[in-house]
């Protein structure tokens, strides 16, 4: 009868045991789980930061090249040789000759 009794638990504590780690094992898998995609996330975010740092510096460049440009539209002399390059204006007694390049 002690035999028995001995198997007995020897079976209850297998099972038990089994339990337990099948236990852990999920729990483990779980919390990788979730971090790897915490992770995962983390990573895009960042990217995501440097992109729109590099589009931050692009539109900083392109705000100073248009204050520029308005400074300049400022000054009427600029805005006459502008118009007379861009669009083929003459003063009185000028004439325009297209050089082809």
């Amino acid at each position: 009868m002690a035999t028995k009794k001995k198997q007995y638990k020897s079976k209850k504590q297998t099972f038990r045991f089994l339990v337990l780690g099948l236990s852990c094992i999920f729990i483990i898998s779980a919390v990788l789980t979730s971090v790897t995609k915490v992770w995962i996330n983390i990573f895009e975010k960042y990217k995501e930061k440097k992109e729109l740092e590099n589009e931050i510096l692009a539109l900083k460049q392109k705000e100073e090249e248009l204050t520029v440009d308005v400074e300049r539209l400022q000054d009427p002399e600029y805005i006459g040789r502008y118009l007379r390059e861009k669009y083929f204006y003459t003063k009185d007694g000028e004439y325009v000759i297209r050089i082809p390049d």
